[in-house]
């Protein structure tokens, strides 16, 4: 039997099949082609359960696709979960960070985990070694930093990534590269120091949309896993059964 994981982000909806802990098929797709390819999906594998986790306003549209076929999950503060949390508000963490610590609480049991999601934002979510979510941080991602000094200047262009060539910017362009990329990569080598300090036997877990850049700028023993979302997703799955 196997399990479609459907990951809703911000920006694309996100595909997987997995066959215990194995990927099976992933896909990344528009919201304007959801239904054919989920519809390919449950007529080529035997489907025994979906997950689906929305941060966006696509979860009404999918509740109606898959729920013709197959039990739905939909992942919120309310799902049974793996860990204890001392979140002051369920009600607003986002289902992405829940799965996230879920994949931390699975794959890491009895340690101090801290997970650093690089995607449209920047969010850090600790899990202590009593299996506990202490909760963390949300910060801006690199797109919404580049965003940002346009939206709130009269004069700042509108830039996407580039890898600053030099710290000291010589033009309004490669400034704004520098102070962006080199701050949002010393803000985040700086957060993970702080927690380091309390907790010195820490597990660092980097995933996200930039933790390719970011994984070459950070140092070794962070681990840099694309699919550790997806991979929580699946844990709850199991652990519901």
């Amino acid at each position: 039997m196997a399990y479609l994981i459907i990951d809703a982000g911000n920006t694309r909806v996100k595909l997987f099949v997995f066959e215990g802990d194995k990927i099976i098929f992933s896909a990344s797709e528009e919201s304007q082609r959801l239904e054919k390819i989920i519809l390919i999906i449950l007529k080529k594998y035997s489907i025994g359960k979906i997950i689906l986790s929305s941060v966006g306003a696509l979860q009404k549209k999918i509740t109606e696709i898959v729920n013709r076929e197959v039990p739905l999950i939909l992942l919120s503060h309310k799902t049974k979960l793996p860990f204890d949390s001392l979140y002051s508000t369920p009600k607003t963490l986002g289902v992405d960070r829940i799965a996230l610590v879920c994949a931390a609480s699975i794959l890491y049991p009895s340690k101090d985990v801290l997970i650093v999601d690089a995607g449209t934002c920047v969010t850090f979510d600790l899990l202590n070694k009593e299996n506990t979510y202490l909760g963390g941080a949300i910060s801006l991602g690199l797109e919404m930093r580049y965003k940002a000094l346009n939206s709130f200047t009269e004069k700042l262009p509108r830039l996407s990534f580039k890898n600053p060539e030099i710290l000291i910017g010589d033009s309004t362009e490669s400034c704004i590269h520098s102070g962006v990329v080199n701050g949002f990569v010393a803000e985040i080598k700086g957060i993970i120091e702080q927690y380091e300090l309390q907790y010195p036997n820490l597990t660092i877990v980097l995933t996200g949309g930039d933790m390719n850049y970011l994984s070459k700028r950070l140092k070794n023993s962070i681990f840099a896993n694309p699919n550790f979302l997806v991979e929580g997703l699946n844990a709850i799955l199991k652990y519901e059964t």
